[in-house]
């Protein structure tokens, strides 16, 4: 193969394969995650137990039963925070929620582990769900606009902000 067909063909490869793939990986760790949420004070973790009623209500909102039996969770007077996991297409997204008097007050892609649909932890995004909390029927209060390509990543997400207001509805 000629050197310029090499070139072209590398170029292309690189053009179409190499953004996504540098665009997987871990965003914000756990700890810094908590730190913001609470101004550099997290309370202690606490777990909620998932039983009866809420242990479907959870296999509602995601479409399949939580792989868990108990989700820990951070609460501080009005303010929740959550970390949670569902697939997108193949590998799990984690993504930590902040609720405040039932509502997303922050929304943050911590990793994402696909090579395609990393666009979802662009602000643009998540800061769709900013004020939205859940109506009568369990769905988002207001539209979130999906992505080109991304579409398995968004309704995973979806699922999990409804998923974090569902359960901080379930804590005192």
């Amino acid at each position: 193969m000629p050197p310029l067909n090499r070139f072209l063909i590398c170029t292309l490869f690189a053009l179409v394969y190499l953004p996504g793939a540098l665009a997987a990986g871990r965003y914000q760790s756990q700890e810094d995650f908590l730190a913001e949420a609470f101004q550099e004070n997290p309370p202690d973790p606490a777990v909620l137990w998932l039983r009866g009623d809420l242990k479907q209500q959870v296999a509602t909102v995601l479409g399949h039963t939580y792989p868990s039996l108990r989700i820990r969770y951070w609460k501080k007077g009005p303010r929740s925070a959550w970390i949670l996991e569902e697939i997108g297409k193949e590998k799990p997204i984690t993504a930590g929620f902040v609720i405040q008097d039932r509502h997303i007050v922050r929304v943050k892609v911590l990793a994402f582990r696909e090579s395609r649909g990393w666009e979802i932890r662009r602000e643009f995004f998540t800061r769709q769900f900013d004020q939205a909390n859940l109506d009568d029927k369990q769905r988002l209060s207001r539209p979130i606009d999906g992505i080109s390509g991304a579409t398995l990543s968004v309704r995973a997400m979806k699922k999990m902000a409804r998923l974090a207001l569902l359960l901080d509805r379930q804590i005192p």
